[in-house]
């Protein structure tokens, strides 16, 4: 798996890119993601991220992840797929701003934060979703195992 990271705020660590490059790539087997596939990850400010989330969600607020999936198909949309070419996934967009509050309110590493808000993101990108309550205990659990698989858990 192909994880491009662009980091808009030019204040993310390289240790937290790797953490979350080693749980991205934990996650994609864990899930039975083989061949080529390319997901992006883009750090941004609180700013930024209310923009797409006002957009994109119709939410004027900053958020903490949101995630664009490349997979999904809309009404009147054909699926495209060619086994020569790497299978796009879709967007991760993380707000630094966001991850440092939450890390501090919910009184764990920053590092726990990014590898939760990456690996939540990516599952969006699976097909992941938390609308109902089965499918967010479905989602919600799943994210606690491979959380806890990989060793972030909470501290």
């Amino acid at each position: 798996m192909t994880i491009d990271f662009h980091d808009e705020t030019n204040s993310v660590d390289e240790a937290f890119v790797d953490m979350i490059q080693r749980i991205l790539e934990f996650a994609g087997g864990r899930e039975g993601i083989t061949g080529d596939a390319e997901v992006s990850v883009s750090f941004v400010d609180n700013k930024e991220i209310q923009e797409l989330n006002r957009n994109y969600r119709q939410k004027d607020e900053p958020t903490d992840v949101i995630s664009f999936a490349m997979q999904e198909t809309g009404e009147g949309e054909v699926d495209i797929l060619d086994e020569n070419l790497p299978m796009m996934l879709g967007d991760i967009v993380i707000s630094v701003d966001k991850a440092k509050e939450q890390a501090e309110d919910y009184h764990h590493s920053l590092e726990r934060e990014f590898g939760f808000l990456a690996l939540h993101g990516f599952l969006h990108l699976l097909g992941y979703d938390h609308l109902n309550e089965e499918d967010e205990k479905k989602m919600f659990t799943r994210q606690e195992d491979i959380l806890r698989e990989f060793g972030l858990q909470r501290s």
